[in-house]
C-alpha cells in the first residue's frame, strides 16, 4: 500500500507526511477515533482517496484518506480490542482458562498498566459475561502469586506488569518498607497477612514486619491510640500465622487501654471490622468496669457502633443492663438519635418491652436537639420516613389518648416539613381511623355514632384500660422472656406468646373504634309515639300467636332473659319509627316474622 500512497502524494492527493500514518492504520487494519471510538477498516479505496470503517453505531462510515491520517490512532492486531473483534471466542476461553493471560493482553495494550475499572470496561460483558466479582477475586489471587505484577493496595492505582520476575514475598515486603505513615504500613502488613501461606519464608517476613511495627506502635501509642491498636492487631496476627513468640517488652492491647483513652472516639476511628475485636480488648483490660464504660457509651457513638456495644452487652449475658439504660435513656428523652436509630432498626421482640409510644416522643425529643447541633444528622428522620411500618408499630400499645397526643407532638414538630407530616399522619389514621377528626377538625358523623348506656360504656373502658396497661405490656414480657430462650423454630412459648400478641392488639383496635363512636346516655323520656331507643314495646307475634316483651337499648345491652336488646339488633331494627297497632315483617335466622305493636313505653322517666 506504500507505493499506492506514494502514488497519490505525487498525484497531489496526499502530504508526504501523511503516508507512514496510513501504511500503519492498513497494516494494522484498526484504529481509534477520539468521538466514535473503536474502528475496523474494512476497504481502501486508493481511487477516491478513503476509508470504509466500521464504527459501534456507524457502520460501513466513510473517511477521507487525508482526514483519517490525522484523526485516527492506529491500533495494534494483537491489542485486546482488536482481539475481540477478530476471535471474540477465543478470548472468552482464555478467560476461562487462563486468567493472567488475557490480564496481561489488557495491561500490554494500555502500555503495561491498568486500573480494575479500565479492567472490568473493556472485559465485561463481551468476553466475561458473568459475575465479573467472582472473575476477579479469583484472578487477583493468581495476580498477587505471580512475580510479574504489582497489585497496588487502592483499587484506583493502576495494576503493573512488569518483564522481570519479583517473588511474592519481597514484593509484599517491597510494598511494607515503602508505605508512608503508620496507617499505610498496616494495610502492607494486612496484605502480607492474607498471603502468609504462599511466602517463600514467613518467619523471616514476619520478624522484620513485627519489628517495624513495634517502633511505629511506640511512637503512636499516645498521639494516635486508634491506629497504634490497629496496628497491635495485626502485628499479633502476624506473629500468630508465623508461629513467632511475642518479643520482651512490647506494647499490648492493654498499654492502649492504661492511658487516659475514651472507648466511643477510639471505637469510631477503628475500621468497622476491627470494632468486636477493638470492644473485647477493652473488656479484658477492665475486667471490673467495661460493662458500665459500654453502657454510657452507647449514647455518644454511631448507630453501628451501638449494635457492637449492645450484642456485646448481649453476648456477656448483660442484656437486663443494657435494657434498663435504654428504657432511662428513653424515659428521660435524653438518647441520642443515632442511638434510637440503632433501636428502630434492630427492633427485635428482645426489646418489645420497650419498644412503645415513648420511643417516639424520645425520637422527637432528639431530632428537635439535633437542630442545635453543628454536626447535625439527618439520618434517624430519614429512617422513620423510609420504614412504612416503624410509627405504627410504635404506637401499636398505646391507648387513644397518647396516640392522638403523638399526633399532637408530630404536627407541631419542626423537624419534618408539611409534606413529610401529612406522609407520617397518614400512617397513623390508616391504622387508627379515630385520629381522622383530630387531624382534619371534623367531627365523626352522627350516623356512625353507638348509641350506649353509661354502664357499658363504663365496662368498654375498663376492658380498655386493663388490656392497655396490663395484658399487652405483661404480653410483650412474655415475648421477650420466650426469645431469650434460643432458637425461635422450636420456641413453642415465643409462638404461642406472639400469636397473643396478634389477639391482645386486635382487640384494642376494636375497643379504640367502638369507644371513639360510642355517646353514652340514661335512655330517659324517650319519645312513645312511636318505637325509638329507650322504649318498652309490647308485641304479638303472629306466627306463634303470642305476646313479647322487648326494652330497646344501647349497642352493647344485652339480657335476653329480661327481654332487653340492643338496637342493632334485626328485631329492634325493624320495631324502630313504628307505631302501636303497626304490622311489621322481617327475617331472621332463616324465617319469616311477623309482629303487631299493641303498646309502648319510656323504660326510663326522670
Amino acid at each position: 500500500m506504500k507505493e499506492e500512497f506514494e502514488k497519490m502524494v505525487a498525484a497531489g492527493k496526499l502530504d508526504r507526511s501523511q503516508i507512514e500514518p496510513l501504511v500503519q492504520l492498513t497494516t494494522s487494519g484498526y484504529c481509534m477515533h477520539r468521538s466514535w471510538g473503536f474502528g475496523k477498516i474494512t476497504t481502501v479505496d486508493t481511487v477516491f482517496a478513503r476509508f470504509t470503517i466500521d464504527f459501534p453505531g456507524k457502520p460501513s462510515h466513510t473517511m477521507d484518506l487525508a482526514f483519517a491520517a490525522q484523526s485516527l490512532k492506529p491500533i495494534p492486531k494483537d491489542h485486546i480490542l482488536a482481539r475481540k473483534a477478530s476471535d471474540l471466542e477465543g478470548l472468552r476461553q482464555m478467560a476461562a482458562l487462563h486468567h493472567l493471560e488475557l490480564i496481561k493482553l489488557v495491561l500490554k495494550s494500555y502500555g503495561g498498566r491498568a486500573t480494575v475499572d479500565q479492567i472490568q470496561a473493556v472485559l465485561v460483558p463481551d468476553i466475561i459475561k458473568d459475575d465479573w466479582k467472582k472473575w476477579w477475586e479469583a484472578a487477583k489471587r493468581e495476580l498477587k502469586k505471580d512475580g510479574h505484577f504489582q497489585v497496588p493496595l487502592k483499587k484506583t492505582d493502576p495494576i503493573i506488569y512488569q518483564v522481570k520476575e519479583v517473588t511474592l514475598q519481597d514484593r509484599l515486603l517491597g510494598e511494607f518498607r515503602a508505605a508512608k505513615g503508620l496507617k499505610a504500613r498496616i494495610a502492607g502488613a494486612g496484605e502480607i497477612l492474607k498471603n502468609a501461606a504462599d511466602l517463600e519464608d514467613k518467619k523471616t517476613a514476619a520478624t522484620e514486619v513485627i519489628a517495624a511495627l513495634n517502633i511505629e506502635i511506640a511512637t503512636h501509642q499516645r498521639t494516635q491510640p486508634a491506629v497504634a491498636l490497629e496496628a497491635i492487631f495485626v502485628r499479633d496476627d502476624i506473629r500468630e500465622a508465623a508461629g513467632s513468640a511475642a518479643g520482651e517488652g512490647e506494647l499490648n492491647a492493654q498499654s492502649i487501654w492504661s492511658q487516659d483513652v475514651k472507648l466511643g472516639p477510639l471505637l469510631d476511628q477503628m475500621p468497622a471490622i476491627k470494632h468486636r475485636r477493638t470492644l473485647d480488648s477493652f473488656k479484658d483490660a477492665h475486667p471490673d468496669r467495661w460493662v458500665d464504660i459500654v453502657r454510657a457509651t452507647l449514647n455518644v457513638v454511631p448507630a453501628k457502633l451501638c449494635r457492637e456495644c449492645a450484642q456485646l452487652l448481649i453476648h456477656e449475658g448483660k442484656i437486663d443492663l443494657l435494657k434498663e439504660t435504654l428504657a432511662r435513656l428513653i424515659s428521660q428523652h435524653t438518647a441520642s438519635s443515632e442511638l434510637l436509630l440503632w433501636l428502630a432498626k434492630e427492633r427485635s421482640d428482645a426489646f418489645a418491652d420497650i419498644l412503645g409510644p415513648e420511643v417516639f416522643r424520645a425520637m422527637l425529643s432528639a431530632m428537635e436537639r439535633d437542630q442545635f447541633n453543628e454536626k447535625r444528622s439527618n439520618r434517624l428522620r430519614d429512617f422513620i420516613l423510609d420504614d412504612q411500618d416503624l410509627l405504627v408499630e410504635l404506637i401499636g400499645s398505646a391507648d387513644l389518648e397518647v396516640i392522638k397526643d403523638l399526633t399532637r407532638a408530630l404536627q407541631l414538630s419542626p423537624c419534618f416539613d408539611d409534606m413529610d407530616k401529612r406522609s407520617l399522619l397518614a400512617r397513623i389514621v390508616k391504622s387508627y381511623p379515630a385520629i381522622q377528626s383530630l387531624i382534619s377538625g371534623e367531627q365523626t358523623k352522627q350516623e356512625s355514632n353507638l348509641i350506649v348506656s353509661w354502664e357499658s360504656l363504663e365496662r368498654r373502658k375498663d376492658e380498655y384500660t386493663e388490656l392497655v396497661q396490663k395484658k399487652i405490656p405483661a404480653n410483650s414480657k412474655e415475648i421477650a422472656i420466650a426469645r431469650s430462650y434460643g432458637d425461635l423454630r422450636e420456641n413453642h412459648e415465643f409462638k404461642a406468646a406472639k400469636e397473643m400478641q396478634k389477639l391482645l392488639m386486635r382487640r384494642k383496635h376494636e375497643l379504640e373504634a367502638q369507644l371513639v363512636r360510642a355517646r353514652g346516655t340514661d335512655f330517659a323520656n324517650p319519645k312513645t309515639d312511636a318505637v325509638s331507643i329507650g322504649t318498652v314495646v309490647r308485641v304479638t307475634d303472629l306466627n306463634a300467636n303470642n305476646v313479647e316483651n322487648f326494652t330497646i337499648l344501647g349497642a352493647w345491652d344485652s339480657d335476653p332473659e329480661k327481654g332487653v336488646i340492643s338496637y342493632l339488633t334485626p328485631v329492634a331494627q325493624s320495631l324502630l319509627n313504628h307505631k302501636a297497632g303497626e304490622e311489621i315483617e322481617f327475617d331472621m335466622d332463616g324465617a319469616k316474622k311477623r309482629y303487631r305493636i299493641e303498646g309502648l313505653s319510656a323504660w326510663k322517666t326522670a
